[in-house]
């Protein structure tokens, strides 16, 4: 784009008023340089002499804020009383102040959406827009539901957990003015269900119900008709919640908002465009990102024109047209969710939980310890199966086909000790025969009990209802698929089994990615390398007494962290090789600091995202109370300068993983 056209389109958006107003502001002081940083070469000392936005504008354009459409003559009025503080509208026709006065009593539908639970107490704005049996509904923005809430494949939401497991939730306060009172939740109303939150790919709108309230609710707000059009230069204002925004420059908010933000406004301003085919409906009443699910209001009749979801600084903001939203109040829904829906259901159907008896696994010889062997002699190395703690043994299911192996469930290339008190498999261990492997399609998921242990103590379909509860493969399914086609097609089969799942937390998935990529890097490696590696993977219980709570789900424990050990041969095929890894927000490295009464557990350990990191095999003995003694000489971490140090100083060593290629295998 030429600097002509960049000029020409700016001047577009710009009136010759609000030019002049931008000449004026530079002039008296109000109007700081900074405001204009983002034109590269701008001559500021120009538009102070006098310069037209030309002489100002050289090679650059401003950057997108959100969402001062207008520096001057579009006020955010404070709201008191559910009555418009008005101010002196001189950019706006004559009659918008008798206007305003003729639809404040809708200002009482609006709300602010507050948070429980969660580390915002607020996130934006909401309104009633229909009463029923089932409730009062409540619209706001998915950016906004999204930040505590979890979207079905059938379109509606579940609340989520924060990071302590404690379910979160929304509510809306119709109060929050300017004059409120510290503390008056009197017009405050839990949020209860999320009827509807959208996708990515659909209009950014959520419906929350309020089921019951200890007050009379507000009167829903009324929509436009299909059959009313909106006009270019038509009147509408945006009731809601500004919040300070670094987004938009600092003196321009304090032009309009005066330091007062999060209380109930009225912003007054036009239409700049009208919804249409390919047209977005937008407008230019002065806006924060706390206005993030405002209803725009027609000033001739109060009636609703659209939900406000965005804006771009000095531009315009946006908004989801009545239209969409009445369709979905009544219950229409985009295509792409009916199919997701359809989907969903059809699966779930098709995945109906099994069950195999003993005599089904009579064959299977679940993990060989044996496995590894060097390459010029043969000899082979063992890998024996970690040690569990002894309370935990005493806790592990015993399968009545009596493995040789004591309490290991047996399957095609992997084994399983799961705990009969825990519900949950403990330990796993898999051979990998990167040589002989084979590439099984996935087909439809189908899960099943296994009966050489009571099926009482086992997961099932029902403990995976929750949308927050992920069914977390221990022995990943494509890691036993090797051999001849029949058996690799036996242990992908096998991996179906619940004995085989654990239940994971939602929140794990922020940080699964490297995870999976690291499993993804074994297997791969194997595959490539033609070698052969022997997978241990297990939950990391919190030991009696410490500050971090199981998550109990129905009866089973839905771990925090997870650990595997991967055993495979030396470079020269000689000796093992061994590595560790775990999957945590911290707090097993917190936990080893804290009982070496290192520095570090006394400044404090802010645990943060799921992140994958590499640790001593030393080290994740002590945090799990596991026995590894006969991997620990294979470590590599230990033997490299820094680990050798580390070891020295009494320090647990780990190592972040940023990227695969940091993974020392």
């Amino acid at each position: 784009m030429t600097n002509e056209e960049r000029i020409n389109n700016l001047k577009a958006k710009l009136t010759p008023e609000m030019e002049a107003a931008v000449q004026e502001a530079f002039n008296s002081g109000r109007l700081p340089e900074s405001l204009w940083s983002g034109f590269s070469g701008a001559s500021l000392e120009s538009i102070k002499a006098g310069g037209s936005l030309e002489s100002i504008l050289g090679q650059g354009t401003p950057g997108n804020f959100e969402a001062i459409i207008k520096l001057v003559g579009r006020p955010s009025m404070l709201v008191s009383n559910d009555r418009v503080e008005l101010q002196p509208l001189p950019k706006l026709p004559p009659q918008t102040s008798t206007l305003i006065r003729g639809v404040e009593q809708w200002i009482p539908s609006v709300g602010r959406i507050e948070f429980r639970n969660y580390q915002m107490a607020w996130g934006g704005t909401g309104w009633v827009v229909e009463h029923s049996g089932a409730g009062t509904l409540v619209v706001t923005n998915r950016h906004v539901a999204k930040l505590v809430a979890l979207r079905n494949a059938d379109g509606t939401g579940v609340f989520l957990r924060n990071t302590s497991g404690i379910r979160m939730g929304a509510a809306i306060d119709f109060g929050e003015e300017v004059h409120s009172q510290v503390g008056d939740r009197s017009r405050t109303a839990a949020l209860t269900k999320v009827q509807y939150l959208a996708d990515d790919a659909a209009a950014d709108v959520a419906l929350l119900l309020i089921e019951t309230a200890d007050f009379a609710l507000p009167t829903p707000m009324q929509l436009i008709e299909d059959s009313e059009s909106v006009q270019i230069d038509e009147l509408v204002a945006l009731i809601g919640y500004p919040a300070y925004d670094s987004r938009n420059n600092a003196d321009a908010q304090a032009n309009y908002f005066g330091q007062l933000y999060e209380v109930k406004r009225f912003a007054p301003g036009l239409i700049m465009q009208p919804p249409g085919a390919n047209q977005v409906l937008s407008y230019d009443c002065t806006s924060l990102g706390g206005n993030s699910g405002s209803p725009v209001i027609r000033l001739s009749d109060g009636k609703v024109v659209g939900l406000h979801f965005s804006g771009a600084y000095l531009q315009e903001n946006s908004a989801v047209p009545a239209a969409r939203i009445r369709e979905l109040v009544q219950g229409l829904r985009p295509v792409s969710v009916q199919l997701q829906a359809q989907a969903h259901t059809t699966a779930l159907v098709e995945a109906a939980d099994g069950s195999h008896n003993a005599a089904w696994f009579s064959q299977r010889k679940g993990f060989d310890t044996a496995f590894l062997k060097t390459a010029e002699t043969t000899q082979t190395l063992k890998t024996p199966w970690p040690v569990l703690s002894a309370d935990l043994v005493l806790a592990l299911a015993v399968p009545s086909d009596s493995p040789e192996q004591p309490n290991e469930l047996r399957y095609t290339h992997f084994g399983v000790k799961y705990s009969a008190t825990h519900k949950l498999p403990l330990i796993t261990a898999v051979n990998i025969d990167g040589a002989a492997a084979v590439r099984i399609k996935r087909g439809t998921d189908k899960w099943f009990a296994d009966e050489r242990i009571p099926r009482d103590i086992q997961l099932g379909a029902q403990n995976f209802q929750d949308e927050e509860i992920d069914r977390g493969h221990m022995v990943r399914r494509e890691d036993p698929n090797w051999g001849s086609q029949q058996e690799a097609e036996q242990a992908n089969f096998d991996t179906f089994h619940y004995v085989n799942a654990a239940a994971q937390h939602s929140r794990l998935n922020q940080g699964k990615a490297l995870w999976q990529g690291l499993e993804n890097y074994i297997l791969d490696s194997a595959r490539t390398h033609g070698f052969k590696a022997c997978v241990f993977t297990g939950p990391i219980l919190r030991k009696q007494g410490s500050d971090e709570k199981e998550l109990w789900i129905d009866g089973a424990i839905a771990p925090l962290e997870f650990w595997k050990l991967v055993a495979t041969l030396d470079a020269e095929g000689k000796a093992l090789h061994t590595t560790a890894y775990v999957l945590s927000q911290g707090q097993l490295l917190r936990d080893l600091l804290e009982k070496r009464s290192r520095h570090e557990a006394v400044e404090g350990i802010e645990l943060g995202p799921y992140r994958t990191f590499q640790v001593a095999i030393v080290d994740l003995a002590e945090a799990t109370g596991y026995d590894f003694s006969a991997y620990v000489a294979s470590d590599p971490l230990t033997r490299i300068q820094a680990g050798q140090e580390a070891v020295a100083h009494g320090e647990p060593v780990f190592m972040p993983i940023a990227e695969l290629g940091e993974i020392i295998l």
